[in-house]
């Protein structure tokens, strides 16, 4: 697939399409993961997760986002979350402002989600590092991500660390999975469950996120 600057903002033909941005310290002390996906004549699906050692995860979805003119904000009762392409293949803006339920174990994102509920808002920068490169539906490509995240304990700097971000589409059905299957640690995950019984299980290894095998 020969990728072009055009390709990074919406496909009007996509029946789905998603963006989503992983970012990790290679200590695995720290990293997360948002992502959005448009649907074609169904509301839209976000995430958000933020784990830090020893630390509650910050988790956050949102399955019932209307579709706006400008497809690249997401906006649903108490939240609001942006994606902006600031030079194409080269820089991007992701900020939200919402709440976030923090989870002293992983494992309740995939039930019930059981926590507390905490304001928070990001405003983070990701900045390309290698060309995009093919995946399946889509590309992706490496970089790294700094920024910063408002929680109830005050500022929170993310120092620049690596980051890797992918850009999927389809007029069929994507998979919920950008990643590939690896062995990795699992106390450092960001487990996500759609509406529709999927889930995306997100273990740390120090060159990056993967999925839960």
């Amino acid at each position: 697939m020969a990728v072009s600057d055009r390709d990074e903002q919406a496909h009007s033909d996509a029946l789905e399409e998603e963006w989503s941005f992983a970012w990790w310290d290679h200590s695995i002390m720290s990293g997360g993961y948002t992502s959005y996906r448009l649907r074609r004549g169904a509301t839209s699906w976000y995430c958000w997760g933020w784990w830090r050692h020893d630390r509650p995860l910050m988790h956050v979805v949102e399955f019932d986002i209307p579709r706006r003119s400008d497809p690249m904000i997401a906006k649903a009762e108490a939240m609001w979350a942006e994606y902006t392409c600031e030079s194409p293949m080269e820089q991007w803006t992701i900020g939200n402002e919402t709440h976030a339920v923090e989870l002293d174990d992983p494992d309740e994102a995939l039930g019930r989600v059981h926590g507390t509920l905490v304001p928070m808002a990001s405003d983070l920068e990701w900045y390309a590092t290698e060309p995009a490169r093919e995946i399946i539906d889509g590309y992706g490509q490496r970089g790294v991500l700094l920024g910063d995240v408002e929680t109830v304990e005050g500022r929170v700097a993310i120092a620049e660390c690596a980051a890797i971000r992918t850009h999927r589409w389809s007029t069929g059905r994507l998979s919920i999975d950008p990643f590939d299957v690896a062995l990795a640690r699992l106390d450092a995950r960001i487990p996500f469950r759609f509406p529709d019984g999927s889930v995306l299980d997100l273990v740390a290894t120090p060159d990056g996120w993967a999925r839960r095998s």
